[in-house]
Parts: structure tokens; sequence; C-alpha cells
């Protein structure tokens, strides 16, 4: 069943994602990465993130091998494009990532991001009778992006911690950009959602009611690699290596946050002050997929599966290679 349902989600949105596929632009961190080597990687991406941040903080210079960019509005797009080959890596928070490799996507997760979780939030209209989580019992909750986002598991796991089931609330799953438009339009009251849709929500008539920071959610994500990819000696070489240059530009994003919000602004078109929220909420590190980063993100799965969401449930660390990032 949970196959059927992530291939028809998949099916939906499948072309317009592999159409997002880009090579290296004129301004792209791609360029910086050109040397003599066949090798080309095509890194997923959503939202621009990871190229804004490998182009300003120019971490790819001196590669040699080339990058290519697999541009989306959201992790289900993504993981179907690593499915179908257009892509070699995928780039999400943990549950997506564990969706998507319950919903039988070929793939291993080969290396751990970390942030605080502010990243992660239900927003609710300013003038919303929802004053706490307890207040959302009876509500319709719009999630983003499909089931099974890292929004989702904030929802769950909030509503468990203050007494109330999932079946509590009514959700409706809608892509960022759709549930952006209604929300911003009035039309939808409670929005769980990420990143720089949260930022966006709040400036456009949204109040924060809980955020994923203090456990409320993992606050790991995952670089996953794809099994043909693993197989290819030099793509798996090339990765390591790409591996570790991410890691040294989220270095720069702590370090430099006003530099890296000026370039999500260059890049993103975002407003000066959303683009502060979301330099201040990135990831800040790349680890390896370690057996403690395997037990939380075990919480996650084992939660989500009790609520129905995640079916079949995942071992996680069997869906670890942590030969890649050494």
């Amino acid at each position: 069943m949970k196959r059927t349902i992530f291939r028809t989600l998949a099916a939906a949105l499948g072309l317009s994602a592999l159409l997002t596929v880009t090579g290296c632009g004129g301004d792209s961190a791609a360029d910086t990465a050109g040397g003599s080597s066949d090798v080309t990687l095509t890194i997923g991406d959503q939202a621009k993130t990871l190229q804004t941040i490998l182009a300003g903080s120019g971490a790819l210079k001196g590669a040699d091998y080339k990058v290519k960019w697999a541009e989306f509005e959201g992790a289900a797009p993504l993981f179907q494009a690593v499915q179908a080959g257009a892509a070699d890596t995928t780039y999400s928070a943990d549950l997506p990532a564990l969706q998507a490799l319950s919903g039988g996507v070929k793939f291993k997760n080969v290396a751990a991001l970390k942030n605080d979780g502010h990243h992660t939030g239900i927003v609710v209209r300013k003038n919303s009778d929802v004053k706490s989580v307890k207040d959302l019992k009876g509500k319709k909750v719009v999630v983003s992006s499909a089931k099974g986002s890292i929004a989702e598991y904030l929802l769950a796991n909030v509503l468990q911690q203050n007494g109330l089931k999932y079946s509590d609330v009514k959700v409706q799953y809608l892509l960022p950009t759709d549930a952006q438009a209604a929300f911003s339009s009035g039309k939808v009251e409670v929005w769980a959602t990420f990143g720089v849709y949260q930022a966006v929500g709040l400036q456009q008539g949204g109040r924060l009611l809980v955020d994923g920071a203090d456990g409320r959610i993992s606050g790991y994500g995952f670089i996953g690699a794809s099994e043909k990819t693993l197989a290819d000696k030099a793509k798996k070489a090339a990765l390591g290596d790409f591996l570790k240059r991410l890691g040294t530009a989220l270095e720069w994003t702590s370090t430099h946050q006003d530099e890296y919000a000026d370039a999500i602004v260059e890049r993103n078109g975002a407003d000066p002050a959303i683009a502060k929220t979301l330099a201040s909420a990135a990831y800040s590190k790349v680890l390896p997929v370690t057996p403690e980063v395997n037990k939380t993100v075990q919480d996650v799965a084992d939660l989500m599966h009790g609520i129905g969401v995640l079916d079949p449930n995942v071992d996680v660390a069997k869906s670890a290679d942590a030969s890649v990032l050494k």
C-alpha cells in the first residue's frame, strides 16, 4: 500500500519535477567545480538551498569533477528523480528520507546534517483562535509538502506531547507554494511547514504556534545517494569529496550569516528579512551517519509508523552507508 501511495504521488509530480533538472548556468556554483574529470554528479536540491550555500562559500572551487543541480520544490519529487536515475543524491530532513525508503526508493543515507529545529514550525493566522497546541483539536491543518514531511512529524509529536491523538486534527497535504498562496489569502488557518515557506508565512500574516526546537524534531537531515551512484567507484569518490566541501560550506554559513543572507537574496529573490531568518536556521554541520544518529531517527520512524503514516516501518541503521564520508 505504501509503495502505491508513493508511486501515485510520484506520477503526479514526476514530469514537472524532472523538467527542473539544470546544468551549469552562467552564475551557478557548479561552474567552480568544472575540472578535467569525466565524472559528473547530479546533486538533488530543494529551493536552491545547497546551490546557494556552495556558491556563496566558494567551497566547490578546485573540485576535479563536474556538478549539475537537480532543483525541486519539495522532497517527494526529488526522491522520484533519484528513483528515475535523474539525480545522484537526495537532500531532505529525516522523515522524507524515511518515507522514500519505506516507499521503495533505492538509496542509502551517506551523511547527516544537523540544526536546532527552528526551521520547522506550525504557523497560524494572527487572528486565529488557536493559542496553544491543545486548541488544534478538531482543526484542519495543512501540511507541506506531502505525507511524511518533517512538518508532519512536528505536528504528530507535539500533539502526542499535549495528550492529543493524530486523529484529533484533519490533515490536508499541499505543496509549499500552493499552501503559501492559500495561507497568505486567508484560506488556510493552520499550516505546518518549514524553511523559506515558514519565514514567508510569518511575514505574510502568520503567528508561530510552535517550532521544532528543544527536541520536538530530531534536527537531523540526510544527504543520500542512489545505489547506482554508490556502485560507481568514481562517483562515490567524488561524492565523498563533495560532502567534505559541503561541510566547509555549512561552517561558512555559521560564521558569515550576513554574506549568506545576501546570497539568498541574490539567488532566490527572497526578501532581506526572510533571508536573514533563513541564514540563521541553516544546517550547521555535515556529520557521519553514526549509531547515535540512527537511533535518534529510528524514534522518529517508530512514532510515524505508530500513527500509520510510515508503513512499512524502516530500519534506519540498515538504510545507511557510512563508507562515503570518512
